[in-house]
């Protein structure tokens, strides 16, 4: 009978584990990797119960078991790691009272730790022009990764953004090319000339040569194998390339993203331009995202207050 009992529990919680998935996919139109995290979260909260035979289901479960579940979890991980167990179980069960399987949500009086911003770091034009030199253009990939690594930093990709690209993404007569985002929002970013050449150079010289993999056809960067990159690949290609050019800084796909963002801004951007192409659904995210140091508020002061100037 216990047996059955367990069996039972531990049916509920992973069918409205999978449940939450499946709505994050149709009707939020997350992308894999957002899910991924997003079950993690609830996942975790399950091997807890388990661990401590807590039996309780998904229904049932209240905010004590739920803030006693967070308090073994301060114990281990960081603030910021915390913070977003936190947001993710707070979706889960939203999800859940939004279905009407319970009344209430029992992360509703949850704190989140306080974590300060983050800001992440940039390179110099001179660190990425460095790193982009360490390419092996005589290498077989060497052409396709520069012409990633000059998509990363002209436009302003997310990695997902970048490895997704399609052929028919690219309008350079109009000079953009389009991307679907986070939730498959479309948006239309500008391509430089340089990073155009170079897209251009990759397609007729090495990708035609590339056997192709069904469904991978219109796919702009592809594997030796013909098929998309995955996001490791991104983050080992550039590993190997930062480690090349001596750097001790830890650099991303996503610095470049930032870079991006944070050298347009320095040389007289709007912060409205920026936040579409990066395709922020809000300005406070760009603001945070593009930080801001204390010269070049003071230079943007100078310039444009009409006070400064008399």
């Amino acid at each position: 009978m216990g047996f059955f009992i367990t069996y039972i529990y531990q049916m509920n919680w992973q069918q409205a584990r999978q449940d939450f998935c499946t709505y994050l996919r149709i009707e939020r139109s997350l992308s894999k990797h957002s899910i991924e995290a997003y079950s993690s979260d609830v996942t975790k909260l399950i091997s807890y119960l388990e661990n401590s035979n807590f039996l309780v289901s998904p229904i049932n479960i209240d905010k004590e078991t739920i803030h006693q579940f967070i308090y073994e979890v301060a114990k281990v991980v960081s603030p910021r790691t915390q913070s977003r167990i936190i947001s993710g179980l707070r979706s889960f069960f939203d999800y859940l009272v939004f279905e009407s399987y319970r009344e209430d949500n029992p992360t509703s009086l949850l704190e989140t730790p306080k974590i300060g911003r983050k800001l992440p770091d940039t390179l110099s034009e001179k660190e990425i022009d460095l790193i982009i030199a360490q390419i092996d253009l005589s290498h077989p990939q060497g052409e396709r990764n520069r012409a990633m690594l000059e998509t990363l930093y002209g436009c302003g990709l997310r990695v997902t953004e970048l490895i997704t690209l399609k052929i028919s993404d690219l309008f350079f007569e109009e000079g953009f090319i389009r991307v679907l985002g986070k939730g498959n929002k479309e948006r239309f970013i500008p391509i430089n000339t340089k990073n155009q050449k170079y897209i251009t150079t990759f397609i007729n010289q090495i990708r035609v040569h590339i056997p192709t993999q069904k469904n991978y056809e219109d796919t702009l960067f592809l594997n030796r194998r013909g098929k998309q990159l995955t996001r490791n690949m991104i983050f080992m290609i550039l590993k190997d390339l930062v480690k090349k050019a001596g750097f001790q800084k830890t650099v991303s796909p996503h610095t470049f993203r930032h870079s991006f963002a944070t050298h347009l801004l320095e040389n007289g951007a709007d912060l409205r331009a920026i936040q579409q192409m990066l395709g922020h659904e809000s300005i406070t995210t760009t603001e945070i995202y593009v930080h801001l140091d204390r010269k070049y508020l003071g230079e943007v002061m100078e310039k444009y207050h009409p006070r400064a100037t008399k």
